[in-house]
């Protein structure tokens, strides 16, 4: 297993920043992903973990948190960690999207600036697997790296101060589902109309860090069935196993 050159510092009094190579890489992730395991391994209660590209926040819920002491077991642990057994698995979900104008009301320009057709857009955000490479600033968002150099496009000059819950958007070298309603920047080109975050469920986000996405297009009808089977819990996403 291919180790990377970390850094470990303070982040705030009760937390700690591990950063890896400033690349969006999908062994840099898997990296990470091994570290996460291998530390829970030590059962050391208090510790709650969060991934984001190229680096894990580690925080601390108990009283007092000694910094060189921790960042010591944190580098001999990260040095250890080929000998973890732990065998993670890997899911690729396929959740459908509706790219209709009702719901894209940003892909005819965005299209055009990228000198492609509706159509093609579509084809093109469809055709690709995309990697959870974070899960965060709202309950359930999914930051997914792998957009096609073709796709990419800033994000809004103006952000909007509601985007729909379910919003499929694009900005930067990412796309990504809004979760719930909220404020947001990227450009919106259809909406998915299953859950992503249930908060009364034992497990509120059914994606993890890691797994894969792929977008399927469906139709308005099809839309506002699985929209119907999703509230009311029946509706089962796709998933294939990885590395069964």
């Amino acid at each position: 297993m291919k180790s990377y050159p970390i850094s470990i510092k303070p982040f705030g009094e009760r937390a700690i920043l591990i950063e890896w190579p400033n690349e969006v890489k999908e062994t840099i992730l898997a990296d990470i992903l091994n570290f996460m395991d291998a530390f829970k391994e030590l059962k050391i209660p208090g510790w709650e973990m969060s991934v984001a590209y190229n680096s894990l926040t580690m925080v601390y819920n108990k009283d007092h948190l000694d910094f060189e002491e921790t960042k010591s077991l944190l580098l001999d642990c990260y040095k250890n960690q080929s000998e973890s057994n732990t065998k993670r698995t890997q899911h690729l979900w396929t959740l459908p999207v509706c790219y209709d104008l009702e719901f894209g009301m940003d892909i005819v320009e965005v299209a055009k600036t990228l000198n492609l057709s509706v159509e093609e857009l579509i084809e093109q955000h469809t055709s690709h697997q995309y990697v959870v490479y974070g899960i965060g600033f709202l309950p359930g968002f999914m930051y997914l790296g792998g957009l096609p150099q073709s796709l990419e496009i800033p994000r809004r000059s103006e952000p909007r101060l509601q985007v729909a819950k379910g919003s499929v958007g694009l900005a930067g070298k990412q796309t990504g589902i809004y979760p719930q309603e909220s404020p947001g920047g990227w450009n919106i080109i259809g909406n998915c109309p299953i859950p992503l975050f249930t908060p009364s469920l034992k497990d509120p986000c059914f994606v993890k860090v890691g797994d894969k996405i792929q977008f399927q297009k469906i139709s308005k009808a099809e839309y506002e069935l699985h929209k119907i089977e999703g509230e009311v819990g029946i509706y089962k996403p796709e998933k294939i196993e990885l590395n069964a």
